[in-house]
Parts: structure tokens; C-alpha cells; sequence
């Protein structure tokens, strides 16, 4: 029976992993496609914005996170009916107290702008900005709809549907986006996108994947065990928000709408790769990671090195391309006003050779311990607010990057302390991957020798 249970889970994970790269490989495609032919359309002060408004939006939804999709992957109950009616119910309240709270906050935004609080040419201070964050709040309202379907296919591994369903909403904002923006060059194509986005989705979760109806249902007995669980990952989604948007929240306050901007762009070409690596942990390697604690925790150590040597080699190779070759990327894709985004692509790329630790974060959740994932991440929030500002004021916008880039470095004894506790440590395997780094900087090297080539001929 074990055996079968083992098949059945290594073919599952198998499966989401391919439906995952495959449609994620899509979707970044697709994204950074029409990254491209937005730049051409908008200026870069508006990426900044748009960038800042979303951070908003996500740090809201992040405050009130008590992880209600985890707690349906992680749970023996975890497919009740009750359970499942719960945690509908309390994700439409918390969307609708989200979008107030967004509101809110534009409302503050707007009044702290006309007493002069915000630091003139900084992105806060623009005008248009609490009007932009009180319009992206009903993308909360919509999203608290979403079906527990999706939380329920995550559980099973079941990838496919998912996938078809987030590409089609992305066209749908995409397609949105460009009709706007052919119309009005102005920001607002930014935004319709989102919503559309997220209506899209909302919609095809309730049609287009498989499972009984979301029923409206409340039982103390489920929300008393959503919270037990969720409770540190409230703490966790807290942190996390500020360790994960810190960069741009910060910088917000620093720089110019401009050079946030640059940096946005810059972002995004390093953020497809680390998406990527965050979907495989967050939506394959947790759910099997919960499977295999629940039915066979000795093997956790075998499941863990399958998932951590292929995301080692990925993380590793794309930080070593990205280093040598950020500026050729950018110049390959992107217009001269946005050249110097390539001297950030090469210096946030590093941040990628920590991002791979984010498989034992994994493990934490899969054992039932979120307590240490909040206190990893809280060193590294503790490491960015503390170090960016005062890189900043010391060695400029550069002395920022390098933080930004390393801050997770911080968090690595508190990881390894936990490997070793948990006999998940093999030297030999973490030793071996490292080479690769090597490589892909040979790789960007290549690259960026074949890039400038090809501009001289042409």
C-alpha cells in the first residue's frame, strides 16, 4: 500500500510540476511580452506607481492573512465539507473588509498629500496615487469570491485546471490593458487590467474547475482550527509582505518615480525567475511535503533533496546568467530609456542563490512548525528596513541594491540549525550544486559577447 501511496504521489508531483513550469513558463512569456509593449506606450513614472499601488493592496491582503488556503493543504479535514464552507465564508468577509480598509488608506494618502507629509518627487507624493489605490481595492472585494476549489486542487496536486484558468485570466487583463492604453496612453490601462484579471479568475474558479459548490456554511469547530494553524501564518504573511515588497516600499520613499521605475523593470526580469522557484515550493513541494509528513515522515528527507537539487540547479545557473548579463538582456529587450535597469538586473540576480532555501521554509509549514518560518523571516525584515535606509544615505542608490540583494543571507544559520535538528542536512548534496553558479556565469558571459556582436553587425 505504501509503495502505491508513493507512485501515486511521486506521478502527481510530476504532473503539477510540469502543468506549473509549463503554464508559469507561459505566463511569464506572456507578461513580459506585454511588459514590452507597454514600455513603448507608457512612460517609466508609471510602472513606479503602478508598482507602489499593488504593494499597497498586496501589504493589506498580507495583513490579513490567516491562511486559509495552507490550512486547507496542510489539514486531515482538509476536504470537509464544513471545513471547506468556512473557510469560504471567512475569505469573502475579510475580502470586503479589505477593500474598506483600501479605501481607507487612499482616503489617508490623498489627505497626508495635501499637507504636504509626503517627500516632493517621490512616488507617494504624486497625485494620482490614492485614487489609483482606491480604485485597485475592489480587486480585493472580487477576489474573496474565489472558489475553494483552487485551494482544494492545490491540495491534490491536481495543476491542470489551475493553470488553464490563471493564463486565461491573465489574457483577459492583458488583452484589456492593450485596448485601453491604445485609447489612453495614461496609467488606467494598468489598472483595468488588474481588475479585469481578477474578475476573470473569480468567474472561471467557480466554473471552470471540477468539485461540489461553495456552500455558505460556518462551524466553530473549522475556525477554531483555521486559526490554531493560521496564527502564526498571519505573523508569517505580516513579515513576509514587508520582507517581500520592503524593497519597493522603501525605495518609494528614497528615489524618483523614475528610478523606481528602472527598478520595477529590473524586478521583473529577476522576479520571473524567482516566481518560478516560489510556485514550485508554494504550490508542488508543500502539498507533498504535507502528504509525506502525515503518512510517512521518515521519507522526508528523500522527498526533500528531489525538490531541493532541481531548484538548486535553476536558482544557481539563472543568478550566475543574470549577474554577467543583466545589461544585454535589458538592451535586447528593452528601449535606451530604460538601459539603466541592466546594472540593477546584474545586482538583484544574487538574491537568487538564497531564494532556493524557500524549500525548507516548506518543510516548516509541512511539520506543523510556522513559528520558525516567522522568525526567519523576521530576521530578514529586521535586515532590510535597518540596512536599506542607511546603505542608502551612506553608499546611495547602489549601497540599497546590494542589501536588497543579500538581506536573506541573514536568515541561513537559523536554516541550517533547523536541517540539522530535523535530519534534513546532507552536506555532500548542498556542496555539489554550487558549480553551477559558475557556469551560468559563463552562460551570461556568452551571451552578452553574442549580444554586443550582433549590434556591431547590425
Amino acid at each position: 500500500m505504501q509503495s502505491m501511496s508513493k507512485a501515486s504521489l511521486k506521478s502527481r508531483v510530476l504532473r503539477a510540476g510540469l502543468w506549473l513550469l509549463a503554464g508559469h513558463g507561459l505566463a511569464q512569456l506572456i507578461r513580459l511580452m506585454s511588459n514590452l509593449i507597454m514600455t513603448r506606450l507608457l512612460v517609466p513614472q508609471m510602472f513606479g506607481m503602478i508598482a507602489v499601488a499593488w504593494i499597497i493592496m498586496t501589504g493589506l491582503q498580507m495583513l490579513s492573512d490567516f491562511g486559509l488556503r495552507q490550512s486547507i493543504v496542510q489539514s486531515s479535514r482538509g476536504e470537509d465539507a464544513q471545513f471547506l464552507g468556512t473557510a469560504w465564508v471567512a475569505q469573502i468577509f475579510r475580502g470586503g473588509i479589505l477593500c474598506l480598509l483600501g479605501i481607507g488608506l487612499a482616503t489617508g494618502l490623498h489627505f497626508a498629500q495635501a499637507l504636504n507629509f509626503m517627500a516632493v518627487g517621490t512616488v507617494y507624493a504624486d497625485p494620482q496615487l490614492p485614487l489609483v489605490v482606491a480604485v485597485l481595492a475592489a480587486s480585493a472585494l472580487i477576489s474573496g469570491f474565489e472558489s475553494m476549489r483552487i485551494a482544494l486542487a492545490d491540495r491534490n496536486l491536481a495543476l491542470g485546471s489551475v493553470t488553464r484558468m490563471d493564463i486565461l485570466s491573465q489574457l483577459a487583463g492583458i488583452l484589456c490593458m492593450l485596448v485601453w492604453a491604445m485609447i489612453d496612453r495614461s496609467i488606467w490601462a494598468l489598472v483595468v487590467s488588474g481588475l479585469v484579471s481578477s474578475l476573470t479568475r473569480t468567474v472561471l474558479s467557480h466554473v471552470l474547475l471540477p468539485g461540489n459548490r461553495d456552500r455558505w456554511i460556518w462551524s466553530k469547530q473549522a475556525l477554531q482550527e483555521i486559526i490554531k494553524f493560521g496564527k502564526w501564518i498571519f505573523l508569517t504573511s505580516i513579515l513576509g509582505f514587508a520582507v517581500n515588497s520592503g524593497d519597493r516600499l522603501l525605495l518609494g520613499g528614497l528615489v524618483s518615480s523614475e528610478l523606481l521605475g528602472l527598478y520595477s523593470i529590473a524586478f521583473l526580469i529577476v522576479d520571473a525567475v524567482a516566481q518560478i522557484i516560489s510556485k514550485l515550493l508554494g504550490t508542488v513541494s508543500f502539498p507533498a511535503f504535507s502528504e509525506v509528513a502525515r503518512d510517512r515522515p521518515e521519507a522526508l528527507r528523500a522527498t526533500y533533496y528531489r525538490f531541493r537539487i532541481p531548484v538548486d540547479l535553476l536558482a544557481l545557473f539563472s543568478a550566475g546568467a543574470l549577474f554577467s548579463s543583466g545589461t544585454a538582456v535589458i538592451d535586447l529587450l528593452f528601449d535606451d530609456r530604460y538601459r539603466s535597469a541592466g546594472h540593477i538586473v546584474e545586482i538583484l540576480s544574487l538574491s537568487l542563490i538564497f531564494i532556493r532555501y524557500g524549500v525548507t521554509e516548506m518543510c516548516c509549514l509541512a511539520l506543523g512548525k510556522p513559528r520558525i518560518l516567522t522568525e526567519l523571516i523576521a530576521i530578514r525584515g529586521a535586515a532590510l528596513f535597518v540596512l536599506v535606509p542607511l546603505c542608502f544615505h551612506l553608499f546611495g542608490f547602489d549601497g540599497a541594491l546590494w542589501v536588497i540583494a543579500l538581506h536573506r543571507a541573514f536568515s541561513l544559520l537559523p536554516i541550517i540549525h533547523f536541517k540539522i535538528k530535523h535530519h534534513l542536512l546532507d552536506l555532500r548534496k548542498e556542496l555539489i550544486v554550487l558549480p553551477i553558479f559558475l557556469v551560468g556565469i559563463a552562460s551570461g558571459k556568452a551571451f552578452s559577447a553574442c549580444s554586443a556582436f550582433f549590434h556591431q553587425v547590425i
